[in-house]
């Protein structure tokens, strides 16, 4: 028997893609539909309803919802939930719409049907609210206050049964793992404690040492990053799987982790975002996220370990995972090897840590990483990964 986290909500796994026998008659009637175009947000949230990552979710959330996820955490029947998951449209569509009628949810950008909606409810959304709340400020040059703010006016809610994945399985056939599939994975390899380290990025020397430290005291480690749009200036998913995949091959134990991605587009939500990171993890079947300095944030809107203190504000039985709080991370000359905050008595001028622009600009210029930043086979990659860039 199982002895991995259980799924949110307490009622198991709710993997909204319905089977392959029934998908092209769904689909077929799909075409016949009023069609909503969803943003790349929106569908990100939709593949995550498909593959059971937002369980006990089985939909758009409704005003109820939406309110007091946005003001407690906590969807109308008292479930925790950090983050309202919506979906918007103009006015005009909205007033198209009847009540109780289907819709097929498509990807603005391709015009993939990827879903069926049933528009159980219409209403307006009080955005600065929203924003104020989950993203702490109201500032339109915050990437996640920024989308909330281009929605439409009006919030479309109701059940979702999902048609397709996208692009995702065929693009990354190893990498793309729905949580049913990790915790088959995690109860073959005997784990019951795994740790996830979520990224966006290519793993660093600071990196390597959060995951090692995690692996020190739990069974294994879930790195997992994400596939869903980023950053400008953020390094593709391809190019960044083959980085890690040559640090886990070249300093990690065989067998200690295990590397998947799934496509979830970042909120850059800090806190607010640490929380729901952690709660897909419990949804994979993780005991633990790390959760490092300034996770999930964005310029200077989060103090460095406010994701770290907002754990401590939940109430009990809010979340089975737990945060793997470790203070920032870096090559200590003193030390002569890699330490945090807590670890380290040294002063800066000690310390190596290095920012991704600055790596960025020594990639480009074709200038050399110290050996305590990054590894050799990591740098590699990333220097080919550059100089093409550059080439174009």
């Amino acid at each position: 028997m199982s002895k991995l986290v259980e799924p949110h909500g307490g009622s198991g796994l709710k993997a909204l893609l319905v089977s392959q026998s029934e998908r092209a008659g769904k689909l077929e009637r799909a075409r016949g539909l009023t069609r909503v175009p969803m943003t790349s947000r929106e569908v990100s949230d939709v593949l995550m309803l498909a593959m059971g990552a937002y369980t006990p979710l089985e939909g758009f959330m409704d005003e109820a919802d939406w309110r007091r996820v946005s003001l407690e955490m906590k969807l109308e029947n008292g479930i925790f939930w950090p983050i309202p998951i919506t979906l918007s449209c103009d006015q005009g569509l909205a007033d198209s719409i009847q009540p109780n009628e289907e819709v097929a949810l498509v990807d603005g950008d391709s015009g993939e049907i990827l879903a069926v909606m049933a528009v159980s409810q219409k209403y307006s959304p009080d955005k600065a609210l929203e924003c104020e709340h989950v993203y702490r400020t109201s500032d339109a040059a915050h990437p996640g206050v920024q989308k909330v703010l281009e929605q439409g006016v009006i919030n479309l809610a109701g059940r979702v049964e999902c048609l397709a994945e996208g692009e995702y399985p065929e693009k990354y056939p190893q990498l793309y793992v729905r949580p049913a599939e990790a915790r088959q994975m995690f109860i073959e390899n005997g784990w019951s404690r795994v740790a996830a380290f979520q990224t966006r990025n290519p793993m660093q020397r600071a990196h390597e040492h959060l995951v090692k430290i995690a692996i020190e005291v739990t069974d294994g480690v879930f790195i997992h990053q994400v596939l869903g749009k980023l950053k400008p200036g953020d390094i593709p998913a391809d190019v960044r799987t083959e980085a890690i995949q040559a640090m886990i091959d070249n300093y990690f134990v065989p067998g200690t982790v295990i590397q998947a991605g799934y496509p979830i587009e970042m909120r850059y939500a800090g806190p607010r975002e640490a929380l729901l990171h952690a709660l897909i993890r419990q949804n994979y079947g993780c005991s633990h996220l790390i959760v490092g300095r300034d996770h999930a944030g964005v310029g200077n809107y989060y103090g460095p370990f406010d994701a770290h203190h907002i754990f401590d504000t939940l109430w009990d039985g809010a979340l089975e995972t737990q945060a793997l709080k470790i203070d920032i991370t870096f090559y200590c000359k003193r030390c002569f090897g890699m330490a945090t905050g807590k670890t380290c008595p040294h002063g800066e001028s000690d310390r190596i840590h290095i920012s991704g622009t600055e790596q960025r600009a020594m990639l480009e210029e074709g200038a050399p990483v110290p050996p305590e930043f990054g590894r050799p086979e990591v740098i590699d990659i990333l220097r080919k990964y550059y100089a093409g860039l550059t080439a174009e």
